[in-house]
């Protein structure tokens, strides 16, 4: 019998694209890629995402390792940014790329953990309560609202950025989230002794 976090790994071991959505409504939404990789010579549960325009898949705008715990009834996904990141573009689509992050490269996001809980479909996760995930765009400070739910065929996820004081929307999402198919599955690569339990 599989535990939720391996249930959870399984499932976010994929590539996902919005294709459809952004071809459907091409105003409104990029075609995104979104993809996560097991790590495994890191701490059991760690994921390289990659995230990237279609049109530029070389230069991912968002790359971070995630680190998925079992913690109490619920699971918890930690957020780590990647020292000087530009290193490690391409090491998504590239194992020997992949083997080079070390524990000394990564550093914690304060406030920027998910909380995730089980669905019959799968999952769904938030950004921890507290309005503490900073986030710089375009030169202003805005707190991350973030959200996603994880099924079988697919991903859903809302991001949003907060005025810290006023707590208006100042970026993110207007036209309702992004619809994520999964293209490509990644779960064979996850180490056999973070399965075990």
């Amino acid at each position: 019998m599989s535990t939720p976090f391996v249930r959870l790994l399984q499932q976010l071991s994929a590539g996902f694209s919005n294709q459809q959505q952004a071809f459907d409504n091409p105003p409104l939404y990029a075609h995104i890629l979104v993809k996560f990789r097991p790590l495994p010579q890191l701490a059991p549960g760690s994921l390289l995402l990659d995230q990237s325009y279609a049109i530029n898949p070389a230069a991912p705008y968002r790359l971070r390792v995630l680190r998925a715990e079992q913690a109490g009834d619920g699971l918890i996904i930690h957020n780590q940014s990647i020292r000087d990141d530009q290193r490690f573009w391409g090491a998504i689509d590239d194992a020997e790329r992949r083997s080079q992050i070390s524990a000394a490269d990564l550093s914690p996001l304060e406030g920027c953990a998910y909380v995730v809980r089980e669905t019959a479909e799968g999952f769904i996760g938030e950004v921890e309560p507290g309005c503490r995930c900073m986030v710089e765009r375009k030169g202003a400070l805005s707190y991350l609202v973030s959200s996603f739910e994880l099924g079988a065929r697919g991903m859903r996820t809302i991001d949003r950025g907060h005025d810290p004081k006023t707590h208006e929307q100042l970026w993110g999402s207007l036209a309702g989230p992004f619809e994520f198919e999964r293209v490509d599955d990644y779960s064979a690569e996850l180490p056999a002794h973070w399965l075990a339990g």
